[in-house]
């Protein structure tokens, strides 16, 4: 199990938010922690810890007044530490190559394929003739209804009628190399994982997957290692004291090291 750093953007500035409070009405969130430090701060923390394949997330939508800035503090990061971190929000086949172009190693892809309830595999085939399968991840956020988890987009407001079960898993690893998990109804609340959502995943495990969501403790991580069968990453924000959280960043690292 590999720890995946992450930097989240939201208004122009680095922060942990509680990920099921995003809206975009206003532009609002309810933060856990808003960070003095820029991108290029933890992009350079995790660049000499020697991680790789962490995320920078861009929190608001391409259509905000705040996304300029969002991409701003993203392509300080990437200079700072170029092919070292993947990189989401409001991407698409247009502008993909350009955000792998500033440093990213990866594009991570949500609303563009997943949306109005449904997949749209023409944009998944555009995204992959504009930079290649093996550059994209693509993020299944998801949260629990009527006994299954259901892939949401849109800053996570809006429902699809697609479930994250193996089935899907199996279609769609066809046109990515990745897939990050988040876990919506945890997200943020350093509160426990969602067991039932990785138990799946672990069986699955055919390809590189990161679980996000939840983890507050280092039982939370031993119980992530057990139930995904060691087969899942994990990405920790507002849990880490870097964030503001009571896991020590070296220790989480020692964990994940520890096979």
């Amino acid at each position: 199990m590999f720890f995946r750093p992450c930097i989240d953007i939201h208004n122009g500035v680095v922060k942990q938010i509680v990920g099921g409070s995003l809206r975009d009405e206003a532009d609002s969130a309810t933060d856990n922690f808003v960070c003095e430090q820029g991108g290029d701060y933890f992009a350079k923390l995790y660049r000499d810890s020697g991680l790789k394949g962490g995320h920078i997330i861009l929190l608001n939508a391409s259509q905000s007044p705040y996304y300029e800035a969002d991409v701003k503090q993203a392509k300080a990061a990437l200079a700072a530490y170029p092919m070292g971190l993947q990189i989401g929000g409001g991407i698409n086949a247009d502008n993909a190559k350009l955000f792998l172009d500033m440093g990213a190693s990866h594009v991570i892809v949500t609303s563009y394929v997943f949306q109005d309830g449904k997949i749209f595999y023409d944009n998944l085939e555009r995204l992959v003739q504009a930079v290649g399968k093996e550059r994209i991840v693509l993020d299944l956020s998801c949260r629990k209804r009527d006994g299954a988890y259901y892939i949401v987009t849109d800053r996570w407001q809006k429902y699809t009628d697609v479930v994250v079960c193996p089935e899907t898993l199996d279609t769609l690893a066809s046109y990515c190399s990745e897939y990050l998990i988040h876990a919506v109804d945890v997200e943020g609340k350093a509160k426990g994982i969602e067991t039932d959502l990785v138990r799946m995943l672990g069986e699955w495990g055919k390809i590189p997957m990161t679980y996000a969501g939840g983890v507050g403790s280092f039982e939370d991580l031993r119980l992530l290692r057990e139930l995904g069968k060691n087969k899942l990453d994990v990405t920790i924000g507002s849990a880490l004291d870097i964030f503001g959280g009571s896991m020590r960043y070296e220790d989480v690292l020692t964990f994940c090291e520890d096979e």
